[in-house]
């Protein structure tokens, strides 16, 4: 029984190192995040002025942001991160004249 003090002391040492350090260790893998509507320059270019609301929302799905002040404009969100670093963002607004799409403002920051 004593010869198993100091074996055990040994391994408590060693965990208390290795649990000390942890947080210091260096994260070589990040994970990546995606947030909002994935929208592509393939679907935008599918948007015609005319469209109705119900023709949009099949493309594109339901808006991120829905702005009760603001009904006839919707805005489709789209950030992707990698590392930390954000790697592709975009923001898509859509104007609508009643039901019928009136203009598209597309901005793209990759």
């Amino acid at each position: 029984m004593p010869h198993m003090l100091p074996r055990a002391t040994g391994i408590l040492l060693l965990i208390l190192a290795v649990a000390g350090c942890a947080s210091s260790m260096p994260s070589f893998y990040t994970v990546p995040v995606r947030q909002g509507n994935y929208v592509d320059k393939a679907t935008v270019g599918q948007l015609r002025p005319g469209m109705t609301k119900q023709q949009v929302q099949r493309l594109l799905g339901t808006p991120l942001i829905a702005d009760p002040f603001h009904q006839n404009r919707w805005d489709y969100y789209y950030q992707f991160g990698k590392g930390g670093n954000i790697a592709e963002q975009r923001h898509v607004t859509l104007f609508f004249s009643g039901d019928v799409l009136d203009r598209i403002d597309d901005r793209r920051d990759d």
